[in-house]
Parts: structure tokens; sequence; C-alpha cells
């Protein structure tokens, strides 16, 4: 079975080191894409949202915000990002604060030296956090996919 090279790094290091897998389910700016063997070369803007790579079967989650992704024509995928956490290190109760701190200073109008663009993005990556985490914890981990080989 033909495997994808995968890599997520962000400034402060790898957080998926390289690996074969599957498939890789990724958000992008344009919508979210899945990644397969022998996928056309691409290189795209990376958003907040949820990572989905399935490695021997099992699903691995992760919360990403912010970056690029640059697929090469020898099934190598390598995902440059602001951040990356996998679910079962994300705190909910933790990123639940910071989404809800981050609300409050968009909603003081009064304050003309909010950065409303910067605060709308924390709110995307932690409400892209709060998902994974809860679809993680609601799973108890990972998943297996069933295949029909024999």
């Amino acid at each position: 079975m033909d495997k994808i090279n995968f890599e997520i790094t962000t400034p402060e290091g790898v957080v998926y080191k390289s690996d074969e897998v599957e498939s890789i389910s990724l958000p992008t700016a344009s919508g979210e894409i899945t990644i397969l063997p022998h996928h056309i070369s691409l290189v795209s803007a990376l958003v907040a949202g949820e990572a989905r790579v399935i490695k021997n079967g099992e699903v691995e989650l992760m919360a990403v915000s912010g970056g690029f992704i640059e697929i090469q024509p020898n099934s190598k995928v390598t995902v440059l990002a602001d951040t990356a956490e996998r679910a079962e290190e994300i705190n909910i109760d933790r990123a639940e604060e910071a989404r809800k701190k981050a609300e409050e200073i968009m909603k003081e109008k009064q304050k003309d030296d909010v950065d409303y663009v910067r605060l709308a993005s924390q709110i995307e990556k932690e409400l892209a956090r709060l998902r994974v985490a809860r679809k993680h914890h609601s799973t108890k981990g990972s998943f297996v996919i069933h295949s029909e080989e024999n």
C-alpha cells in the first residue's frame, strides 16, 4: 500500500515527526482537503481547524492554526504551522478560558488600540482547539478505520 511521508513543524519544534501515513485531512483557506498518496503538487495556506491523520487505520486528531502546506509529487507532505497540538495534549478548560478572554477583549469597543484581527485569529484558534479536544475526549482516544483488506 502506498503511503505519504508527513511532518508538522511549528516555530517551537516538530509536532508530528516525519512518518508514513495513509491520508491527511487539513483545513485550508479554500476549505478542507484530504491528501492521499500521489496527490498533485500543491502549496496552500493553512487555517485554524482540525487536522486528521490516518496511520495504520487509526485516526489521530490535532488542532492547527495558520501556516502553509506543501505537497510534493513524491507523496511528501510538510506542514509549517503557526501552532499545532495533538488532541490529547489540549486542556479543554484552558482553551475555553482563552477563548472567553479574547471574546471579552473584542467586546470592549472603547479600547482603540485593540488589534481585532489578532483577536479574531486567537478566537478561531481556541475554537479549533476546543472542537478537536472535545472530539478526542468524546471518542476516548483514537478510533480505528476498518478496511476490507484480507
